[in-house]
């Protein structure tokens, strides 16, 4: 069953090439401190609802740093397809709408939201639902949208070698909407450029025309 539900494309499990060790011992005083600082806010571990809490609360946050295990180095690129004319240096490639989850390294709160990355083939490309796992792989960590954009397009470049990369994200930030200015309705975009998007304003319009997104 493993090898009829591993990926083909894959020739190392990149996404688990650094897994993280915590022991039963720590674990255990970890959940004892989640249930003190529980307690200290207010909430009440004698309920049926409650006494389970600080130990789903430390699942939780593991499963959502995941991101950690991950090295981007490690992916696999295949030859490109392009055939050397004029449109290698102009033909995108667009993944998206990519959906991310991720925690503010400021608050530990969620942001969530979706992502587009494109990239301009040169001699490799790299198969589509690696561009998915590659977002969520930067996502899933304490960190910030900016970064994830960075990460990603940096990645990307160092892997392909591509004329250009494209990242654009726009999230809704819950430390913006729980708290402070509590801006319920907000969102943030931030787009990233690499190669000849810096250059051509006409590739970063065909961009942010698929993403939903008037050009800047």
């Amino acid at each position: 069953m493993a090898s009829i539900s591993r990926d083909p494309e894959e020739t190392t499990q990149w996404e688990e090439a650094r897994p993280r060790h915590i022991t039963l011992a720590q674990w255990t005083k970890y959940e004892g401190y989640a249930a003190e600082i529980f307690k200290a806010m207010g909430m009440d571990l004698e309920t049926p609802g409650t006494r389970e809490t600080p130990t789903r609360f430390l699942r939780a946050m593991y499963e959502a740093t995941a991101g950690y295990e991950g090295d981007p180095k490690l992916l696999t690129a295949f030859p490109t397809e392009c055939r050397g004319g004029p449109d290698c240096r102009i033909s995108q490639v667009i993944e998206g709408p990519i959906s991310f989850f991720s925690l503010c390294e400021h608050h530990s709160l969620p942001f969530f939201g979706v992502a587009h990355v494109g990239y301009i083939a040169h001699e490799h490309i790299i198969g589509l639902s690696k561009l998915t796992r590659l977002v969520r792989v930067f996502a899933r960590r304490f960190t910030v949208q900016e970064r994830i954009g960075q990460e990603v397009a940096d990645a990307l470049d160092n892997l392909l070698r591509p004329h250009g990369v494209a990242v654009n994200l726009r999230a809704a930030h819950l430390c913006t909407q729980m708290r402070g200015v509590s801006e319920e309705h907000s969102r943030t975009w931030t787009s990233f450029w690499r190669g000849n998007y810096e250059d051509d304003p006409g590739l970063r319009s065909e961009f942010l025309a698929v993403c939903g997104q008037a050009p800047r």
